[in-house]
């Protein structure tokens, strides 16, 4: 059957080594529920938590968050092994043992589907560079920068972009010079946020009441350094969690933005954390109860902040809106959750564009993109 006959052949990326492994599973599992199986064949690959790429199922139901019990899925360590040959561009190749390799198909687009280090970082977007096969999502730079919070902040302050106040932490100064960060922590105010640099789904994130408490700010960072050993310490913002979702425009202008959210954490959790953020009763307001003016605001200054990190296809926003009505970023997301508990899918409802739009127009932003360079 010839290219133009066929269905475009999609292949689910999802799952991998970072500590959002299972998000990244429910996010493909919503994802999988909802693709055009008519227009596209999808080939679903997990990656499994060791690092192994393996054909899977794809079966949504596989891919849920279990009700009542709250088990979060994975992939399983015994899928066919695939492997990526770089002699001709979007190939897989299954290498299960026992068999003669076989290579699948060509790939037309990739979606990865992966959260945090090893997929939401440009680790991958390089490997897809590399193999000349079209992705989903931004590019290189623009993923590795954004998932490093360190480095997010100093291209949005360079670009005049407001965030709050803050001190890296990286592996040679906590070894060598922990007395001085711990007192350029102590400056940033009385209670601090500590968080792995490069992580998300609020995953190792602490809050400390008291920063002169140095065995508290110790743990805070010991704790964030079991994900990552770059850590970034933040002054609390005393203000309203505002999120808007962001679309690359159709037509190539200005990128389309969403109706802010705001986030409402359950009672019982001091913070947005991993498990307020999924396994609770936390939720949204869409739109977010706040004057048009500031809406209008915060959609400009979303557009802006994927312009200045250099974004395609898709990301999510995470604002403060303070008391004073500053607004200052928080973070970028280059890849944002579709689990069904996830803001960007429900603020892009709430903007009258469904789920299964959304997949559609992730898909066709990447089929316009070339392949290298851009």
């Amino acid at each position: 059957m010839s290219s133009e006959q066929r269905r475009i052949r999609v292949a689910v990326v999802f799952g991998g080594r970072s500590s959002e492994h299972e998000i990244s599973c429910v996010t493909a599992g919503s994802v999988l529920s909802v693709i055009d199986h008519d227009r596209y064949e999808v080939v679903p690959v997990g990656i499994t938590k060791t690092g192994n790429w393996v054909l899977t199922s794809g079966d949504p139901e596989h891919l849920r968050i279990e009700e009542g019990t709250k088990a979060l899925p994975e992939v399983p360590e015994d899928g066919k092994g695939l492997a990526l040959p770089f002699d001709s561009a979007g190939q897989l190749m299954i290498v299960d043992p026992g068999e003669g390799p076989a290579r699948l198909s060509e790939v037309d687009v990739v979606l990865p589907l992966l959260h945090g280090p090893f997929g939401e970082d440009g680790t991958i977007q390089g490997l897809f560079e590399m193999m000349g096969v079209r992705y989903a999502g931004a590019g290189v730079f623009s993923s590795a920068a954004a998932m490093d919070k360190v480095f997010m902040k100093a291209i949005l302050t360079g670009n005049g972009i407001p965030t709050s106040d803050y001190v890296a932490v990286t592996d040679r100064a906590w070894r060598t010079e922990r007395k001085k960060v711990l007192d350029d922590i102590a400056e940033l105010g009385e209670t601090v946020f500590v968080k792995p640099a490069r992580a998300g789904s609020s995953v190792g994130i602490s809050r400390v009441r008291d920063s002169s408490d140095t065995d508290a700010v110790i743990a805070a960072v010991e704790a964030a350094r079991e994900h990552d050993p770059k850590v970034l310490v933040e002054a609390q913002v005393i203000g309203r969690e505002i999120e808007c979702g962001v679309l690359e425009a159709e037509d190539g202008g200005i990128p389309d933005v969403s109706f802010p959210a705001e986030v409402h954490v359950a009672e019982g959790f001091d913070f947005y954390d991993f498990e307020a953020k999924y396994l609770s009763t936390s939720g949204l307001t869409i739109p977010a109860e706040i004057p048009e003016e500031v809406t209008a605001r915060l959609r400009a200054l979303a557009a802006e902040v994927f312009e200045a990190m250099g974004c395609e296809g898709l990301a999510r926003v995470d604002f403060f809106y303070t008391e004073d009505g500053g607004i200052l970023v928080n973070e970028l997301n280059t890849m944002p959750g579709f689990t069904p508990a996830s803001a960007f899918p429900q603020m892009w409802a709430a903007t009258d564009v469904d789920y299964a739009t959304l997949v559609e127009r992730m898909i066709t932003t990447a089929l316009r993109r070339s392949p290298g360079l851009r």
